[in-house]
């Protein structure tokens, strides 16, 4: 019987590999389902490790189930970041797809003014790459947005693990208590760089937009 001591190193490799799958999903290397196929191995083997961790000690078991968590909260976040992208990707597609049906349209219609052709061509590709420059600056908010996350999951497992360490070394109330609004602190400037970033993306999609 594999034991949790032997299934975490091989969620930890998954959990890496599935980082270089959604790295190549962004680059359009990859496609997207490969890493749905890697997320879901992923989550069923945390899933088995939920069933091993109730044969540890009571100790051992929250610190396993620490461990899980932040792996399992990784899993979720590729899973969203992966999705998202794919979802870029085949609006592109469908973009590119429509404006090349319009120009093969175009050239089908009689007319004596060839200018007005060209024209349109050069307005679609102008258009289509300020999609793709918002598209852009969307992934750079979104990635950043998740790393936001991410950092902040792992914020609160350090914060717990401290915690847990203060109460066996024996730090007082006071220190404690530091540590929480230093915390609280955090959150805050997490959720002004999130707000912060969602009015550049918004201001440079309305720029864009007008144009």
């Amino acid at each position: 019987m594999t034991s949790i001591v032997e299934l975490f190193p091989k969620c930890r490799k998954l959990a890496y590999d599935a980082r270089q799958q959604l790295a190549q999903v962004q680059n359009g290397v990859l496609p997207a389902p490969d890493l749905y196929i890697s997320v879901d191995e992923l989550m069923h083997q945390l899933d088995v490790m939920d069933q091993l961790v109730l044969r540890e000690t009571p100790n051992q078991r929250q610190v396993w189930k620490r461990k899980i968590l932040e792996l399992r909260e990784e899993c979720l976040s590729l899973k969203r970041q992966g999705q998202h992208y794919d979802r870029l990707v085949n609006a592109n597609v469908r973009q590119e797809k429509e404006r090349n049906e319009l120009l093969r349209r175009r050239r089908k219609t009689p007319t004596n003014n060839e200018s007005d052709l060209q024209n349109l061509a050069e307005e679609a590709q102008s258009l289509h790459q300020s999609h793709l420059l918002v598209d852009d600056l969307l992934n750079t908010g979104q990635a950043s947005l998740a790393g936001l996350v991410d950092q902040r999951s792992r914020l609160r497992g350090v914060r717990r693990m401290v915690v847990d360490i203060g109460n066996r070394l024996g730090l007082t109330n006071t220190t404690m208590r530091i540590i929480e609004r230093r915390d609280i602190t955090d959150a805050y400037l997490v959720f002004a760089g999130m707000i912060i970033t969602c009015i550049v993306i918004y201001f440079c999609h309305f720029h864009f937009e007008k144009k």
